[in-house]
């Protein structure tokens, strides 16, 4: 129990220390003004917030985005797959990396991987 207590009150100490040293060191300095100013994909905040955007960069970043996230549920499929190594889950994975595919050649045919419009 003594052993649980102490656990405890180390991590949270630790904690404590981190927070302060972080929060002591990102003081704002006025020398760091144009480094702290507000940077998004190269659009200066100062000027209008209408101003166009390029639909097509939205789409790209959105399946990038899709993607991205459907790899990331490909790691259990592998990490069940080495550790079991079950006919069901190989099946599974198939079909959902099947399913990524055909997304992938939709998208390609309709041409929103390109940067370039013809």
């Amino acid at each position: 129990m003594a052993l649980l207590v102490c656990s405890v009150l180390l991590s949270f100490a630790l904690s404590l220390v981190v927070a302060f040293l972080a929060w002591f060191l990102s003081k704002y300095s006025v020398l760091d003004r144009e480094k702290s100013s507000v940077f998004e994909c190269g659009f200066d905040p100062l000027k209008s917030a209408r101003a166009p955007f390029s639909l097509r960069f939205f789409l790209l970043a959105v399946i990038f985005l899709i993607f991205d996230v459907e790899i990331v549920l490909l790691f259990p499929i592998i990490s069940s797959l080495v550790w079991n190594g079950s006919v069901s889950v190989l099946l599974g994975g198939l079909v959902f990396i099947m399913i990524i595919l055909v997304g992938l050649l939709h998208e390609w045919r309709e041409g929103s991987l390109s940067w370039i419009s013809k």
